[in-house]
């Protein structure tokens, strides 16, 4: 959680209604350990793969927070600026800017078309690893994030918004068929992710995938591990697969891998 371009994704957080549940889970896909953040009155858990940085954050869900999700932390460069500008833009602010000594200055917020996410400038001056540009085998170490999907039922609405915020942009795409096209989101030089339009049976909002070495064994082990296969394996650009999941208390996530 450190600066990076404004803009990047620069944390992953899970909130569950299980965090023990959610740490075995993903323990079992990712291979990630957890180690607790020594945060004074609160069991907030750090989840990483092997000695690299951490990736990503374990908490319980509140009574009075919306179910359980995957929530992304974007790097910005003035988190008070930006917030403001999420309420200038149709968006809502819900938890203000607040600054967490020795982690950085966030705020939690509300796209207008209701999808969460939060803002963040991270208080040490290294900058995260926790999302990686993947640019093939051997590019980023696994568990780490490497693409970031935001569904939404209108996505130039939604990347307007982002635009003005984060400074986000849609340059390329794919054609999907009946589901309309698959547009790339970029933050800067950086490739982040795509947009596409929300189906029926289709949650809403910002889903992270992680990266995996080997995608039939990972979708194999999510079965195991209590989880399902949503959609996939299937190829994407450059060779590699992609599964969409959903642990077993139901949340999405997806991967990224090749098949060996």
């Amino acid at each position: 959680m450190a600066r990076n371009p404004h803009g990047i994704p620069v944390w992953y957080e899970l909130i569950a209604d299980d965090p023990d549940a959610a740490q075995r889970f993903y323990g079992s896909i990712l291979g990630w350990g957890a180690q607790d953040s020594g945060t004074p009155g609160i069991d907030y858990r750090l989840l990483g793969a092997g000695d690299d940085a951490h990736v990503a954050g374990l908490m319980r869900r509140a009574e009075a927070m919306p179910p359980a999700t995957w929530l992304i932390y974007f790097g910005v460069d003035d988190v008070d600026a930006a917030a403001a500008k999420v309420t200038a833009a149709g968006g809502a602010v819900h938890m203000p800017p607040m600054t967490m000594p020795g982690v950085g200055r966030m705020a939690m917020a509300t796209d207008p078309q209701g999808h969460a996410f939060y803002l963040m400038r991270g208080e040490p001056d290294e900058p995260s690893r926790a999302f990686q540009a993947y640019a093939g085998p051997g590019s980023v170490q696994p568990g780490h994030g490497v693409w970031n999907e935001l569904t939404a039922a209108d996505p130039d609405a939604a990347m307007a918004f982002y635009g003005g915020v984060l400074g986000l942009r849609h340059e390329g795409g794919m054609p999907m068929g009946d589901l309309g096209e698959y547009r790339f989101v970029h933050a800067g030089d950086t490739c982040i992710g795509a947009s596409m339009t929300a189906q029926p049976d289709w949650p809403g909002g910002w889903q992270p995938y992680f990266l995996v070495d080997d995608i039939d064994a990972a979708a194999a082990r999510i079965g195991s591990a209590g989880g399902r296969v949503v959609q996939g394996p299937d190829p994407i650009p450059g060779g590699d697969f992609s599964v969409v999941a959903a642990d077993p208390a139901g949340v999405r996530f997806g991967l990224v891998g090749p098949r060996r």
